[in-house]
């Protein structure tokens, strides 16, 4: 099998690629020919070091992955060769709440990822593809898609006719826009660039923040719903929006901790959190329970996922500077097979 490895090190110029022998799938295992994988925050700062500096090497990074079934072991029901696949994030987390299985199953560190042309999985590990959607689309899903997911729906409980702010396009961000439009929201998007911004009003987005020439989108948020304050706050910016994130929703209601693209570390103002009562969740991306909810919502309402730009299998490279660069809408998405 063909693969791209972090090895001797972390950075990109540590990711090589490398050949491995094609692997058996045993008892309830699958092997699936890898199609295409998508790049998340996660991916990069895997490779870069950043999120675990600890991590064993080598390691094949990218967390999400879309194929096809080639081959099952013995005592496997759920699938069979010809069906098409998406890899679960936790690979051990089937519902309910999070546990020390489900932090340490993960694809793409501390497990072998999805930057190869071959992976073998648990059965459980696996979910059908959507019919409509092609591989590239279906790469985007397992973890930016499924993490907005959670974030409005699994926990956060958006209704029709609540505010939600979004924060940037990137691949959790949109799949947050599209996700509140589909459940009835309004939704309040926030870019640093207009050209980002008019191609989220194009997706649906109702108001629009550019916070480099509005600095307090926090004051903004609250003036566009009357002072009250957002419903619900979708936070990809870390140490350095979560503040602003607090001021901009109202009393009672809750921001969803996803990123940290500006720092993972800060001094957490308590004193809003307890007067105005509100709820702060950390959200892990998801469950398989969350995640086949999720395809029967997109199935159902047609939803396409964003893919900015795929690369080639040979560039993966170029994909994650790319990803690097902040110039994506959407998902960046590397073909593989």
């Amino acid at each position: 099998m063909k693969a791209y490895e972090i090895r001797d090190g972390f950075g990109l110029d540590k990711l090589v690629s490398c050949e491995r022998p094609d692997p058996t799938p045993g008892p309830f295992q699958v092997r699936v020919r890898v199609k295409a994988t998508s790049l998340n925050q996660r991916d990069l700062m895997m490779v870069e070091g950043r999120y675990n500096p600890r991590q064993k090497l080598p390691l094949i990074p990218n967390s999400d992955g879309a194929g096809v079934v080639d081959a099952v072991g013995p005592g496997v029901t759920r699938v069979k060769p010809g069906d098409r696949v998406m890899g679960l994030f936790s690979q051990a987390w089937m519902g309910g709440e999070p546990s020390r299985a489900a932090q340490t199953s993960t694809l793409g560190g501390p497990l072998d990822g999805a930057l190869a042309d071959t992976m073998v999985l648990h059965e459980d590990g696996v979910i059908a593809t959507p019919a409509y959607l092609s591989d590239e689309e279906a790469a985007t899903l397992p973890c930016a898609a499924l993490t907005a997911w959670s974030a409005l729906v699994t926990y956060g409980g958006v209704k029709a006719g609540d505010t939600v702010l979004v924060q940037g396009t990137g691949g959790v961000s949109i799949f947050g826009l599209q996700i509140a439009r589909m459940l009835g929201a309004r939704v309040i998007l926030t870019s640093s660039r207009d050209d980002k911004l008019e191609k989220a009003r194009a997706l649906g987005a109702h108001e629009l923040i550019n916070y480099v020439t509005t600095p307090d989108w926090d004051k903004a948020a609250r003036a566009l719903t009357g002072g009250v304050g957002v419903d619900h706050v979708v936070e990809v910016g870390g140490a350095g929006t979560f503040e602003k994130s607090l001021r901009a929703v109202r009393i009672g209601g809750t921001v969803s901790v996803i990123g940290v693209l500006s720092g993972g570390a800060g001094t957490v103002p308590l004193t809003p959190v307890l007067m105005q009562n509100l709820r702060v969740q950390g959200i892990l991306v998801g469950h398989r329970q969350g995640f086949e909810a999720l395809n029967r919502a997109l199935t159902l309402h047609g939803v396409h996922p964003v893919v900015d730009r795929v690369f080639p299998f040979a560039e993966a490279r170029a994909a994650f500077e790319y990803l690097k660069s902040g110039a994506h809408f959407g998902k960046v998405v590397i073909r593989v097979g």
